[in-house]
């Protein structure tokens, strides 16, 4: 009775903390302005269950591809255990299911497999990033804490992997020598290999039972309330994400409605706008984005399969899309500590982004938005359709319509079109000089 309040007062404790930290996610999403991705349901729903959950985008790189898909179906297959393992630690049962026969045999013989899988690919995606050390795992952006959050998930996912087999092959040898409340059930086709290395004493096998079916439910509850701090968070908003992800035409960039109900005013003096819109051009913070924006942030991976197709990061300029996404994150992560502190504070009058920053110069610079070639590669190759483009694009806006700052071959481009209705120098009556015989 003892390990069974011990067990629900822990769940509930976890599930209240991961809540606690979801809706202060929630909380800075909602920071951005609002973005309707309402519209087509039918094809939004077809996009994420084409990358979100069958993971198409994955196989351009079909090696790592297979080595997540088996990670992902572990994560997502084994995990139906823990339904049993709530069960079996609320009411002090052993194997709930067990009685389902055939079947169960059949579903613990998987999840085995599954583990052993799960296993092993961690282990190659650790050496990936460790031993071989693949360029797009680095850059100026992937320092200590990014970079050693991959490693601490994959060693996490491998230590729960090896209790998971261990506390089956324990169990498994507590069934055969015919131990009361251990009944027999289930299929053990991997953890049968590690039987011989455990001992022949009821107490001993009974202990690493117990010991590897604590640490396996508890490292999954711990696991869960990482995720709020963690680029794993794309585990649960890769699903959002895709779902309302843009689905115009790539790289079209959308109309600001000020700005064209500036033009059509021009043009007909009659013309009166729907609803006035206030705010200014462009983004200096985050909260000039829009929610699907900031959502995106969220949601990267951080795998650097952006920065890798980025033609200016390939010529060594200073653009990396992964720090974007990265960067307005952290900006979103500091207004609401700043949020917080004025809450406890007493502060009514704050509301977070009074503290003299903003997303552009203080975390992402004139130098990197400049740089963006605005070819799109970025969200093309993204696996779960964050876009970047979108980000650059409303800094840039904020920049020109704003502040009038741009790099001097702009303004000339933009002189030369609002002068001549061509980017280049020349007069409109001398465009064909060069198709004049010599």
């Amino acid at each position: 009775m003892v390990s069974q309040i011990l067990f629900i007062v822990i769940t509930l404790a976890a599930v209240a903390m991961f809540s606690f930290n979801l809706k202060k996610v929630i909380r800075n999403i909602r920071f951005g302005k609002a973005a309707d991705r309402s519209d087509q349901p039918q094809k939004r729903l077809m996009t994420m269950l084409k990358v979100a959950f069958g993971q198409t985008k994955m196989f351009f790189r079909p090696i790592p591809a297979f080595l997540h898909l088996i990670v992902y179906a572990g994560f997502v297959i084994i995990n139906l255990e823990v339904l049993e393992i709530l069960i079996d630690g609320i009411f002090g049962t052993h194997r709930v299911f067990g009685g389902l026969g055939m079947i169960y045999d059949v579903l613990i013989g998987s999840f085995e497999f599954l583990a052993i899988g799960v296993w092993l690919a961690c282990a190659i995606f650790l050496i990936r990033r460790n031993i071989l050390k693949l360029k797009r795992f680095s850059g100026v952006e992937m320092k200590s804490w990014p970079r050693s959050d991959a490693n601490y998930i994959l060693i996490t996912e491998i230590l729960l992997m090896t209790a998971f087999l261990t506390m089956n092959a324990a169990d498994a040898k507590l069934q055969t020598l015919g131990v009361s409340h251990y009944t027999v059930a289930g299929a053990f086709p991997i953890s049968q290999f590690l039987q011989p290395l455990l001992p022949d004493s009821v107490a001993g096998l009974i202990t690493i039972e117990r010991v590897s079916w604590w640490f396996h439910i508890l490292g999954i509850l711990a696991f869960l309330n990482y995720l709020p701090y963690s680029k794993h968070f794309h585990i649960l908003f890769a699903f959002p994400n895709t779902y309302f992800s843009n689905l115009e035409p790539k790289g079209e960039f959308n109309n600001m409605k000020s700005v064209t109900n500036e033009v059509k005013a021009m043009l007909d003096p009659s013309f009166t706008p729907a609803e006035a819109e206030v705010g200014r051009f462009g983004a200096k913070d985050v909260n000039d984005l829009t929610w699907v924006n900031l959502m995106n942030a969220y949601t990267c991976t951080e795998c650097g399969r952006c920065t890798d197709a980025c033609p200016a990061n390939m010529t060594g300029k200073l653009l990396s899309p992964r720090k974007i996404m990265m960067d307005t994150r952290d900006r979103m992560e500091e207004v609401g500590r700043n949020l917080d502190k004025a809450a406890k504070s007493g502060d009514q009058t704050s509301n977070g982004f009074d503290d003299g920053k903003s997303l552009i110069d203080t975390y992402i610079s004139r130098e990197e938005i400049w740089a963006c070639t605005s070819c799109n590669a970025c969200t093309e190759a993204c696996p779960i359709n964050i876009d970047p483009l979108a980000i650059i694009t409303e800094l840039r806006r904020y920049a020109v319509m704003e502040e009038s700052k741009s790099p001097a071959s702009i303004n000339t481009m933009l002189g030369n079109i609002e002068n001549n209705g061509a980017p280049w120098k020349y007069s409109p009556a001398d465009r064909f000089n060069w198709a004049k015989e010599s």
